[in-house]
């Protein structure tokens, strides 16, 4: 699943190639995604307008339009969102399409259909369901080690479990949380409620590190994920300890483990991790 590297890196990717573009026509192949695509509010909302700024929030792409309103893009599990030619023949799975002038079209292809495509007003958009009670963004100045402390107080959880709840820290999915936690030292199963004041500093430093690192080397591509030119990444070349159960830890040499928690695959070293 394509998480906030992977986005943030589509982001960059689309960003020189789409902003000043006009939305001339959209095209919805099969409106069956995560939730019905409303063509006809995306006409109204987008149809003729130019594109002026493109952001992120969380694991959502965000393209400003002219008058005030939001394309709202989620790649869900699957999602891949590329710019080519308006000629370019359609691909299977390619459910929405977006005609910019120049002669270009921005596709969206989901085979498993987990992804989410929707217009709203600019100024709402914090207050859309889809962003009501989202928590802090890993790579602003509002991620501190008591930022998440704050975010986990009175609660008992296991840490790994309180990375992947977007309530507290947005985007980081159980590749990144887990190699973050194997940066800060910390075992994925340690409880918040045991986590020290120089812990959660620590954590956030290496949220913040392995983040930029993954957008720098392109995002994590293990099956689907590309940038908008079609590019895949090699983050996952970097990868410490997810997916390597068995192979020697890069710091002590000792065999990384894995452990399933809320029936997700957690790697972790039990030397540099206790």
């Amino acid at each position: 699943m394509p998480e906030l590297p992977e986005v943030e890196v589509l982001r960059r990717s689309l960003q020189r190639r789409v902003i000043g573009r006009r939305i001339e026509h959209i095209a919805v192949h099969d409106e069956r995604l995560r939730e019905p695509v409303r063509t006809h509010q995306l006409a109204a909302r987008l149809s003729g307008r130019r594109i002026v700024a493109l952001r992120r929030r969380a694991k959502y792409l965000l393209l400003d339009v002219e008058r005030g309103n939001t394309l709202v893009i989620h790649l869900g599990m699957s999602g891949r969102v590329t710019l080519v030619g308006s000629d370019e023949p359609r691909e299977a799975h390619e459910h929405v399409a977006f005609l910019l002038d120049g002669g270009k079209r921005l596709r969206l292809r989901d085979p498993r259909r987990f992804g989410l495509v929707f217009a709203a007003s600019t100024e709402g958009l914090e207050n859309d369901r889809h962003f009501a009670g989202l928590g802090v963004e890993p790579l602003g100045p509002e991620l501190s080690g008591s930022a998440l402390a704050s975010a986990a107080r009175g609660r008992k959880a296991p840490v790994k479990s309180f990375l992947m709840d977007g309530r507290a820290v947005v985007g980081l999915g159980n590749i990144y949380a887990t190699e973050s936690l194997f940066r800060a030292g910390i075992h994925p199963r340690r409880s918040v409620a045991r986590m020290s004041r120089q812990s959660w500093t620590e954590l956030a430093r290496a949220i913040r590190a392995v983040l930029k690192q993954a957008i720098e080397e392109g995002g994590t591509t293990l099956n689907d994920f590309t940038d908008g030119a079609g590019k895949s990444g090699y983050f996952q070349v970097s990868l410490a300890v997810y997916g390597r159960e068995g192979d020697p830890c890069p710091r002590c040499g000792r065999p990384v483990r894995r452990i399933v928690q809320s029936g997700r695959a957690s790697f972790y070293c039990p030397g540099c991790q206790r």
